[in-house]
């Protein structure tokens, strides 16, 4: 009852505090999301159209991930000091390994017999690729998208450590002062952000991806 009544007294006396963190938890996140999915679908489609520099994309990302997001914050304070762009960099570089794997993963699943179909039919690459390739791979580049937005908003609390602000900073104030109710309030803040994200991604592949959902 006592974290609870202050985690009422908190939305009253902070309320719009709160929302601020909240405005820049999901700002960071976009952009973040964003650059990762501009950096890993054409990466990932590279990788299938070009077998000699595979094995050298994935092998440089997936040696990226293995890095947690915190050490390579730590490593890159010194080039580009603390604020939003390290910040940003770290869940991009967290974000591009689902996005890449899931795209390369779709086209490499095209049916050859579809793409040969295509061409046999008169369409030229462009075609081929819009209206056979690249609709095969969409269901499988959604889910590699979705989890890399969900994995940005649940590890962008980090940001708070180099001042780049967010609900991390309301989880970093509480272990500071030792207090659950902050926890409590960042912590689940987060959770039913990444929850949602998850959510309205369904939706979305409800709507782009209608014949799977009839």
């Amino acid at each position: 009852m006592e974290v609870w009544m202050k985690i009422q007294m908190y939305f009253q006396n902070n309320l719009s505090e709160y929302l601020v963190c909240v405005r820049e938890h999901l700002v960071i996140s976009l952009l973040s999301f964003l650059v990762a999915a501009c950096i890993g679908i054409p990466f990932g489609y590279l990788c299938v159209t070009n077998k000699k520099t595979e094995k050298y994309v994935m092998g440089f990302f997936q040696i990226l991930r293995i890095i947690p997001s915190l050490a390579i914050l730590i490593l890159l304070i010194p080039v580009m000091g603390v604020g939003v762009k390290p910040a940003m960099t770290a869940l991009v570089i967290l974000a591009i390994p689902p996005v890449l794997m899931n795209t390369a993963a779709g086209f490499s699943e095209v049916p050859e017999f579809m793409i040969e179909t295509a061409a046999g039919l008169g369409m030229t690459g462009k075609q081929i690729f819009w209206k056979v390739r690249f609709p095969q791979a969409l269901p499988m580049i959604l889910a590699g998208m979705k989890t890399a937005l969900v994995e940005i908003i649940a590890s962008a609390a980090i940001a708070a450590k180099i001042g780049a602000g967010g609900l991390g900073g309301i989880i970093m104030t509480g272990l500071s002062l030792n207090r659950t109710d902050l926890l409590l309030i960042g912590g689940i803040s987060v959770a039913l952000m990444s929850l949602a994200a998850g959510l309205l991604f369904y939706q979305a592949e409800k709507i782009i991806l209608k014949y799977k959902y009839v």
